[in-house]
């Protein structure tokens, strides 16, 4: 254990990360280049869309649904997809985790005007709250364990303190080391949890800015890596290994878990697309037999880049007038391709076979 640690007291001595000789050791270089390789075949998946809306509109929300539910925010896929042109009637957990991936588009916006900074992070978290986050000023802040109330963690204080810790942080981000990108982003990771610059949001905001520094890596093009379902899934170990690092030093076992989680995501997310592409193949052979909008390439487009379909969208998007979006939809939810729902005076129809395809864990 740190000798200047002690959880019930502000960690304002928090190190930046070791170098890379530390980090580095050789079972992370192996894990590294599986996960690098792994990251590679993602990268290809993606490219294999021909419109990538299909993968920013559905993988990133699926991302925001795990990342918030790690923070015990929890909403269904099917209302996300419901609201997701507008949050009206729709529940506060539902809101605040469609805030997720408008944030998702805030910090790659921001990333690429102004490179990976605290500014980025701070636009990322004032979005998923919905208000101007500024740094932690007040002293205080605890983090403990839910079931026992013991604390397990007190991260630094001050306004100017933490500053200075993200300044380190932003260093560690840009430095010209060779370190391995994936084991800079598991490190980073640490180090920003570890100063929790926020009084609320950290752990999403932290979970958001992972794939953003692949993407600044050049290692993917858009950010749709869906880690926070490796998280969720392995929440008790997450927080453990957080923690050992701060109390033991046990970087090696932290990086070789996210790298883990980095090869299983990808390539989950890799069977995901390949499943999405097959069933659009599939569904535009059907559509088109069904009805002569079928033959429509941008009809098939807005049927996949989310699962509810208005007829005005098909309006504006096909040039077509109500009478003809409604007799496509209305024909092809007669061939048992989409299904009709009505919310109040609003027709909705839905892929349904795409909306199981993306609540289906085991893909």
């Amino acid at each position: 254990m740190s000798a200047s640690w002690r959880p019930d007291l502000p960690y304002n001595k928090l190190p930046p990360p070791p170098s890379a000789e530390v980090l580095e050791t050789r079972a992370v270089l192996k894990a590294a280049i599986t996960a690098n390789a792994a990251l590679a075949r993602l990268e290809q998946a993606v490219a294999s869309i021909p419109n990538p809306t299909v993968l920013i509109n559905t993988i990133a929300l699926l991302e925001a649904q795990a990342s918030s539910e790690i923070e015990n925010i929890v909403t269904t896929t099917d209302a996300l997809f419901r609201h997701i042109n507008s949050d009206d009637g729709a529940d506060p957990a539902t809101k605040e985790t469609l805030r997720y991936r408008t944030a998702l588009r805030v910090g790659y916006s921001s990333m690429v005007e102004r490179g990976l900074t605290t500014s980025t992070a701070i636009a990322v978290c004032s979005t998923l709250k919905g208000t101007e986050m500024g740094l932690r000023a007040l002293p205080g802040t605890r983090v403990g364990n839910p079931i026992t109330g013991d604390i397990t963690y007190s991260p630094p204080e001050g306004h100017d303190l933490i500053a200075e810790k993200l300044h380190e942080w932003e260093r560690f981000i840009h430095a010209d080391d060779g370190l391995d990108p994936v084991v800079r982003m598991a490190a980073a990771h640490y180090q920003f949890e570890a100063i929790h610059p926020f009084t609320d949001g950290n752990g999403r905001t932290g979970r958001l800015l992972n794939v953003l520094m692949l993407v600044h890596a050049g290692l993917l093009t858009q950010p749709l890596l869906y880690l926070s379902r490796y998280l969720i899934d392995t929440k008790d170990d997450y927080y453990r290994l957080l923690l050992a690092v701060t109390a033991e030093g046990a970087w090696e076992e932290w990086v070789l878990y996210i790298l883990k989680g980095v090869e299983e995501s990808s390539r989950w997310t890799v069977r995901k697309i390949t499943a999405i592409r097959a069933l659009q193949d599939d569904f535009a052979s059907r559509a088109r037999a069904a009805s002569k909008g079928g033959a429509d390439s941008e009809l098939q487009s807005v049927l996949f880049e989310q699962p509810y379909c208005r007829i005005a969208m098909v309006m504006e998007r096909c040039r077509v007038s109500r009478p003809t979006a409604s007799k496509w939809l209305g024909a092809l939810a007669e061939a048992g391709l989409l299904a009709e729902v009505k919310v109040g005076r609003d027709r909705l129809f839905v892929n349904r076979e795409f909306l199981d395809l993306l609540m289906r864990p085991e893909v």
